[in-house]
């Protein structure tokens, strides 16, 4: 066995068998993973000839899915996104708020994923907002970046919705920061009521309206007065909203968007053996103490693949959102003004290239020369389901094709 586990050895393995077995029950999104993971850095999807500038040192490199589900394409996508962020920062802390539904709704949310996944977002920013304009509380306009999760560690369905948030916002008449006690920001009971109360009045409105639908258990929830008898409970159980203390500094901020803003449900790096006995990977257990929470599962391989399919998100949905002050067209402008306010300058603008940069030429993530260490560039490109035409020869001199 490969000392190196993937979710695609896994999907390779065993996902023809998997969806056999399950032919009907799995949604086009969760079938289009399974063959984006599957296929991502093989032949089936194409890829180029490397060769390094110095020594000559040449290999294959295949072509990723770029499938948002996929664990190895993460990495890529993630560092744009980063560097399109890092000059949004400020110069005031940063706390790290989650806001996570109970349980009861969360099998409701799975079964209504674009509605209740959207519905979860809004609840939760416009609970930010609201209690951050109160001049009992901060008394500002605020900005936020928001990142859903559906899972937990050992990969059950758990929808959340993480958000950063600075640790102040801008006054609404516009002249001024407000700044937030230095390790606090909003009172989390607080946050947790009108939470409760906006998600649970929209979701019942949505129920009348028709446009939620309950299958296998839940089926009888399609009544008004089940629907309603089953949500009584949670009307009157505390809404858990989590709030940490603020980050030490911008950089911090940036490692912990790098975690999560692109995570899938579970990384290759989690996963310990795949065998007959099933998949075997390291979890936290969040009911232990700190000390002991790294916890080791085995899983048989369908169960795996199952929960890992629960975390497919619809078509164009997006789970990384942003509100007030970062929202939309008016961000740049916000952020001006924060900055403006706050009395500190501006980011160096990127886009205009230095004595070393080249216009318009983007960075090069390409792994350097395992030879030597020197550049890596292509020399040619295979289409799809095709390999190299031959051995490269290597008497012939490097030359650069355009992709």
């Amino acid at each position: 066995m490969r000392a190196s586990i993937e979710v695609a050895d896994i999907f390779r393995a065993a996902g023809a068998a998997y969806r056999r077995a399950h032919a009907g029950h799995l949604s086009l999104p969760q079938l289009k993973v399974m063959s984006a993971v599957e296929n991502c850095r093989t032949a089936a999807l194409g890829g180029h000839v490397e060769a390094c500038e110095d020594c000559g040192q040449r290999r294959i490199a295949y072509n990723s899915c770029r499938n948002r589900h996929c664990p190895k394409c993460q990495g890529a996508a993630s560092r744009t996104w980063l560097a399109e962020r890092e000059a949004d920062l400020l110069p005031v802390g940063y706390f790290h708020v989650v806001f996570t539904l109970p349980a009861e709704v969360a099998g409701i949310a799975f079964q209504n994923k674009a509605l209740v996944y959207d519905l979860l977002f809004k609840a939760a920013s416009e609970t930010m907002l609201t209690i951050a304009a109160d001049r009992k509380h901060l008394g500002a306009r605020i900005g936020i970046t928001a990142v859903l999760h559906t899972w937990g560690s050992a990969m059950t369905h758990h929808p959340h919705v993480h958000m950063i948030v600075p640790g102040g916002g801008i006054a609404p008449d516009g002249g001024r920061w407000v700044s937030s006690r230095p390790a606090f920001l909003l009172p989390v009971r607080v946050l947790g009521k009108l939470f409760r109360r906006l998600f649970l009045t929209r979701l019942v409105a949505l129920h009348d309206a028709g446009r939620l639908g309950f299958f296998g258990t839940l089926a009888h929830l399609a009544e008004r007065r089940a629907f309603l008898r089953h949500l009584s409970p949670v009307r009157k159980k505390r809404w858990v909203v989590y709030a940490k203390a603020p980050f030490a500094g911008p950089e911090a901020v940036l490692a912990y968007l790098s975690r999560y803003t692109h995570r899938v449900a579970i990384s290759n790096r989690r996963l310990i053996a795949f065998d007959e006995t099933g998949v075997t990977f390291r979890y936290k257990d969040y009911r232990r103490d700190c000390a002991d929470r790294q916890q080791i599962m085995t899983l048989a391989v369908d169960e795996f693949i199952r929960r890992f399919l629960l975390h497919v998100l619809p078509r164009g949905f997006h789970r990384i959102r942003h509100y007030g002050l970062l929202a939309g067209s008016a961000r740049k402008a916000n952020l001006a003004l924060a900055r403006e306010l706050l009395d500190v300058a501006a980011p160096a603008d990127d886009d205009t290239p230095g004595d070393d940069d080249t216009p318009g030429e983007p960075d090069d993530f390409r792994p350097p020369c395992p030879c030597c260490g020197g550049r890596m560039i292509i020399i040619e490109m295979f289409e799809r389901w095709r390999q190299p035409r031959g051995p490269p020869d290597k008497t012939t001199p490097n030359r650069e094709t355009t992709p």
